[in-house]
């Protein structure tokens, strides 16, 4: 397998035709090596167009989900960043590219310890992880400029969207099977939110999120 022309392929077939066109999040997929952040039994298939297993039962996010979501995203080097969800740290890393800090809340103790060593292998500094339930949020560490949830929710919590900065932005793919819908909520005054829907697509579910609406638009 020519591991830098299915990256090219991934990029270039899956990624670009997907709206994602910021030079900067391509060249950085270009250079974040995703199959050092997946399983070994799954390497051959780090560059497909699909979800790809991980241990503890989860799942990291294709390609194209997370290249999106990246995007619209539109982190700043001076920005702080939380994620939930970190999965096997894949994300986590891209953010850290473009963020001055990145926290990230995992609650399956496998992925934490997986996610951390992939990060620590590649060299990524600024992100940290801990083994918490990220439906709450971190209050200790609110006010971020970026919340990210990476995986499905039936709905955003309402204590998520009050540890973003005014200006600050939150991404998360929400709704039931077979139609969700991925949303960019922006916090435009103290208690005013604008939400823009980005694409429809399906993601895994991120535990711990109540299963009914907590927060309606």
């Amino acid at each position: 397998m020519n591991i830098e022309q299915a990256r090219f392929n991934m990029i270039e077939q899956q990624i670009r035709p997907w709206d994602v066109l910021d030079a900067g999040v391509l060249a950085l997929l270009a250079v974040v090596k995703r199959e050092d952040f997946v399983c070994d039994e799954h390497k051959a298939l780090a560059f497909m167009d699909t979800e790809l297993p991980l241990p503890g039962g989860q799942q990291m996010l294709a390609p194209r989900v997370e290249a999106r979501l990246l995007q619209e995203l539109n982190v700043a080097r001076h920005e702080k960043v939380l994620e939930i969800g970190t999965g096997s740290g894949f994300m986590a890393a891209l953010l850290g590219h473009r963020a001055q800090r990145v926290i990230s809340l995992e609650t399956n103790h496998e992925l934490v310890n997986f996610a951390t060593a992939n990060l620590k292998r590649a060299g990524v500094m600024n992100v940290t992880v801990r083994e918490q339930d990220g439906a709450k949020g971190l209050a200790a560490e609110a006010p971020f400029d970026v919340i990210l949830l990476s995986g499905s929710v039936a709905a955003v919590p309402q204590v998520l969207l009050d540890q973003l900065k005014v200006g600050g932005r939150l991404a998360a793919i929400v709704g039931e099977e077979p139609v969700m819908r991925a949303q960019l909520i922006t916090r435009v005054g103290e208690q005013d939110f604008r939400t823009t829907i980005l694409f429809d697509t399906v993601a895994p579910r991120l535990q711990g999120f109540a299963v009914t609406s907590e927060f309606a638009f």
